[in-house]
C-alpha cells in the first residue's frame, strides 16, 4: 500500500511538472486542439488551473466502484481479517492475504458474508447500469434532434446492386429509386475503385515534402545544393541532386495520377455495385436504411451510409460476396493469435517464479537472491514484459478489422475494440491466473470435467490479487501518466517543427495529435472494471488501487478531449451498448468464479445460491437490449418527421441538392491535384442529356429525373427504342 501511495504522488508530481512545462510553450503539444480550432490564442490565459484544462465537474462519482469499495471494507474486510487460517497453514502469505477470501477456513459460516455482499455488488452494479443507459439513450436522441444538418442525416449506403446487361450500376441506381422512392429519392453518388488512385496522391504528397525539405535546407546553405542515394533506404544507389530528383519523381506522379483518374472515371469495371443514395428528407432516408428493399433480400441492400469524414474509403472497393469469407479468415486467425499468445504469457508468468528461474540457471542464484532484483523479478518484471508483448497488438487487431471489409473508421474501432477485451480477457486476466497455478499441470487441466474448470480458476484467483495491483500500477497508472506527459508527440513535433514546417498550416499538420483511439481506450478500461468486480468480494484491496486509477484517468482523459484530440467522427454514443455489454460479461464472469471458489472452500449451502445471480443478470441485460438499444441501431421516424418540418419551416428555400451533390465523392478527387475532375463535376451538375435503355422497367419509371447525374424520364408507350 505504501508503494501505492509513492506511486500516487509520482503522478501528482507529473501533474505538476507538465503544468510547467506548459506554460513554457509547449502548449502547442499538450493544448493542439484550441489552436487547430482557432478557440484562443492560450489556454494558459485566465482562471483557475483546473478548470482551465479540463473544465472539471466535480458532480462527477465513480459511481460503481466507490459504493462497492464503502462496503467492501466496512463489511468484507473485517470479517476476512478476523481469521488466523493463513497464519496456522504452511502456506506462504503477505499482509494482504489476510484481508482476501484466502483467510476464512473451510466450511465456515462466514461465506455468507461474501454471497451477500455479491448480491449487493451485483444489483447496485445493474441499478447503476440502468440509470446510466436511460441517460444516455436520452442524450443521444437529443442529441440528434438537435444536431445541425449532415450528409448522413439524408444518405444510405445501397450495396450488392445486381447486375444488368442493359444499363450501368448509376442508371440501374436511379431508376430503382426513382421506382420504389419516388416522393423521396434526390440523388446518388457511385462508389468506384479509387485505391490505386489514392495510393499515387499519397505518394505524390510526400514527394512534395522531401521536396520542400530540401527545398527549405537549401535556402537556408546555397553553398552545397542537397543530394541523395536513390537506392534503399538512401544508403545505396546513384548519388542524384535532391531537388531535380523529386521534381522528377512529382511530374512522372502527375502523369500518373492523370491516367489513372481517367481510367476510373472512363472505364466500367472501376465502378463497384454500390451507391450512396441521398433522400430529400430524414424520414426518406430512415425508411430506405431500416426496411428491406427487395424480394430477394441478398441484393439492393440497404443501411445509413457513415458520415464522409468517417468512411474508410479503401474498404469500399471491396466486393460485398467476398466479405463472408473474409471474416472467416479472420475469426480463425484471431483464434490462433489468441490462444497461442498464451505461451509467451506463460513464460512472463514463470519470471515471477523465483525458485523456476534459480533452477533453470543456479549460476544466477545469488545474483537472485539480492533484495532489490528478486522484488523487482516478483513485483514489476512480469507487469513490464506483458505490456511490452501487447504493444504491436491493437495494430494487429486494426489490420484484421481492416481486412473485414468494414466501411467506416468507427466500424473498424468498435470491432478492434471487442477483439482486443477478448483478446485481454483471456491472456491478461484468464492466462495470468492459469499460468499461475495450474499451467504448472496444463495436461491435468485441458482433461478435467468442465464443471471443475470455474473451480480451479476460482481457486486460483486470491493468489493473483498481489500480482493485478502490480499490474494496475504497471499499466494503469504509469498509463495514465504517458497519456498526459505525451512524450512521443512532443518529441515529434519538435523534430517536424525543426526540419519540415515552414507555414503555419504545416505547424497546424505538425501538431495533429490525431484521435483518443476508442480500439484501444475503451477494452483496455474494460478489463478494470473486470478486476474490481471480480476483486471485490474475493480481495477487496484491489478496490482502492481501481479507484485511484479511474480518478487519475477521468481527470486526464477529460483534459485530453477537451483540449489536445481531434474527433475524427461523430457516433453519438453509437458504442455504449458495446461498453454496457461488457460490463455486464465481467458481472457474470466475476459471479461463476466466485461460484468456483466458493466450491473449492466446502461452502456447500451458499455455493448454489450463487447460480441464481448469472440468471438475474442475463435477464436485466436483455431487458436493457429490448429496452434502451434500439435507440442506438435506428433513427425513429416521428424524430424524423420533426426534425424535417422545423428545417422545412425555418429554410423553406434550402438547395439540399446542391448540399449533398458532392458530399460522398472520393477524397482524392477533390484536393488540389484533382482539379480536372473537378471541372467534370461541375458540367456534371449541368442538366444531363436523356438516357436511352431497352428495359421494360423503364417504362415503369413515374418520373422525369432531373435529381441524378443520371439522367431518366418517362418513355412513351410507342416510342421505338
Amino acid at each position: 500500500m505504501l508503494k501505492g501511495l509513492a506511486f500516487l504522488l509520482q503522478e501528482i508530481k507529473l501533474l505538476v511538472y507538465f503544468k510547467q512545462i506548459s506554460a513554457h510553450g509547449y502548449t502547442r503539444v499538450y493544448f493542439p486542439k484550441w489552436y487547430i480550432k482557432g478557440l484562443r490564442s492560450s489556454p494558459l490565459g485566465t482562471g483557475a488551473f483546473v478548470g482551465k484544462i479540463v473544465n472539471l465537474d466535480f458532480s462527477h462519482m465513480l459511481k460503481i466502484f466507490v459504493p462497492i469499495a464503502f462496503l467492501a471494507f466496512t463489511i468484507l474486510v473485517p470479517v476476512n481479517w478476523t481469521n488466523n487460517t493463513l497464519k496456522l497453514s504452511n502456506l506462504t502469505y503477505s499482509d494482504l492475504d489476510k484481508l482476501s477470501i484466502s483467510n476464512i477456513p473451510m466450511g465456515s459460516t462466514r461465506f455468507w458474508t461474501h454471497l451477500v455482499m455479491a448480491y449487493a455488488f451485483t444489483f447496485w452494479t445493474c441499478y447503476v447500469l440502468k440509470k446510466e443507459y436511460e441517460i444516455v439513450a436520452s442524450m443521444r436522441l437529443h442529441f440528434l434532434a438537435s444536431e445541425h444538418r449532415r450528409p448522413d442525416q439524408f444518405t444510405v449506403l445501397v450495396r450488392n446492386v445486381p447486375p444488368d446487361p442493359d444499363e450501368s450500376v448509376s442508371e440501374l441506381v436511379e431508376h430503382f429509386f426513382l421506382v420504389n422512392h419516388p416522393d423521396h429519392y434526390l440523388t446518388h453518388q457511385v462508389v468506384c475503385n479509387a485505391n490505386k488512385l489514392s495510393e499515387l496522391v499519397h505518394k505524390k504528397k510526400k514527394m512534395r515534402n522531401w521536396l520542400d525539405y530540401y527545398q527549405l535546407k537549401y535556402s537556408r546553405n546555397q553553398s552545397k545544393k542537397p543530394s541523395l542515394k536513390t537506392g534503399f533506404l538512401g544508403l545505396f544507389g546513384t548519388r542524384v541532386d535532391a531537388i531535380d530528383y523529386y521534381t522528377s519523381e512529382i511530374e512522372r506522379l502527375s502523369k500518373e495520377i492523370s491516367l489513372e483518374r481517367d481510367k476510373i472515371v472512363n472505364n466500367p469495371k472501376a465502378i463497384m455495385p454500390a451507391a450512396f443514395v441521398s433522400f430529400q428528407t430524414r424520414w426518406g432516408a430512415a425508411v430506405c436504411a431500416q426496411t428491406q428493399q427487395s424480394r430477394n433480400p441478398t441484393i439492393w441492400l440497404t443501411e445509413w451510409a457513415p458520415e464522409p469524414r468517417d468512411i474508410y474509403w479503401d474498404n469500399l472497393a471491396i466486393p460485398f460476396v467476398s466479405l463472408a469469407v473474409r471474416r472467416l479468415i479472420v475469426a480463425v486467425a484471431f483464434f490462433f493469435l489468441t490462444f497461442f499468445f498464451m505461451i509467451p504469457i506463460a513464460f512472463v508468468q514463470s519470471l515471477a517464479n523465483i525458485e523456476g528461474i534459480e533452477k533453470a540457471v543456479p549460476f544466477l542464484k545469488p545474483i537472485i537472491e539480492m533484495k532489490a532484483i528478486k522484488s523487482f523479478i516478483q513485483g514489476f518484471l512480469p507487469g513490464i514484459a506483458l505490456k511490452i508483448f501487447l504493444i504491436f497488438l491493437p495494430s494487429i487487431l486494426m489490420l484484421m478489422s481492416k481486412f473485414e471489409g468494414f466501411i467506416s473508421l468507427s466500424g473498424l474501432e468498435r470491432r478492434s475494440a471487442t477483439r482486443y477485451y477478448i483478446f485481454q480477457f483471456i491472456n491478461v486476466f484468464l492466462g495470468s491466473i492459469i499460468t499461475g497455478t495450474a499451467f504448472q499441470q496444463l495436461n491435468n487441466f485441458i482433461h478435467q470435467s468442465a464443471n471443475n474448470i470455474p473451480k480451479t480458476i476460482g481457486a486460483s484467483i486470491p493468489m493473483k490479487a498481489t500480482f493485478f495491483i502490480t499490474y494496475i500500477m504497471v499499466d494503469g497508472w504509469a498509463g495514465v501518466a504517458g497519456e498526459i506527459l505525451r512524450l512521443k508527440p512532443l518529441i515529434i513535433y519538435h523534430l517536424k517543427n525543426f526540419f519540415l514546417v515552414k507555414t503555419e498550416k504545416d505547424r497546424e499538420e505538425a501538431m495533429d495529435p490525431g484521435t483518443i483511439g476508442f480500439n484501444t481506450g475503451e477494452p483496455q478500461i474494460q478489463l478494470y472494471f473486470l478486476l474490481g468486480l471480480v476483486y471485490a468480494v474475493v480481495a477487496p484491496i484491489l478496490l482502492p488501487f481501481i479507484i485511484v486509477f479511474f480518478g487519475l484517468a477521468y481527470v486526464v482523459y477529460r483534459h485530453q478531449i477537451i483540449n489536445v484530440y481531434n474527433q475524427e467522427y461523430e457516433s453519438a454514443a453509437a458504442f455504449w451498448p458495446d461498453v454496457h455489454g461488457r460490463i455486464i460479461v465481467a458481472l457474470v464472469v466475476s459471479q461463476l468464479l466466485l461460484m468456483g471458489l466458493l466450491s473449492t472452500k466446502h461452502a456447500a449451502q451458499s455455493t448454489p445460491l450463487l447460480v441464481t445471480l448469472p440468471v438475474l443478470t442475463i435477464w436485466f441485460h436483455r431487458f436493457c437490449k429490448g429496452r434502451y438499444e434500439p435507440a442506438f441501431i435506428r433513427y425513429p421516424l416521428q424524430e424524423a418527421m420533426m426534425k424535417d418540418t422545423l428545417e422545412r419551416a425555418r429554410e423553406p428555400n434550402l438547395n439540399l441538392k446542391s448540399f449533398l451533390q458532392n458530399a460522398y465523392i472520393h477524397p482524392v478527387f477533390k484536393g488540389g491535384d484533382d482539379s480536372d475532375y473537378e471541372e467534370a463535376t461541375k458540367e456534371g451538375e449541368k442538366e444531363p442529356a436523356l438516357v436511352l435503355t431497352k428495359r421494360q422497367s423503364r417504362r415503369n419509371t413515374p418520373l422525369a429525373s432531373k435529381r441524378s447525374r443520371s439522367f431518366s424520364s418517362l418513355l412513351p408507350e410507342d416510342q421505338e427504342l
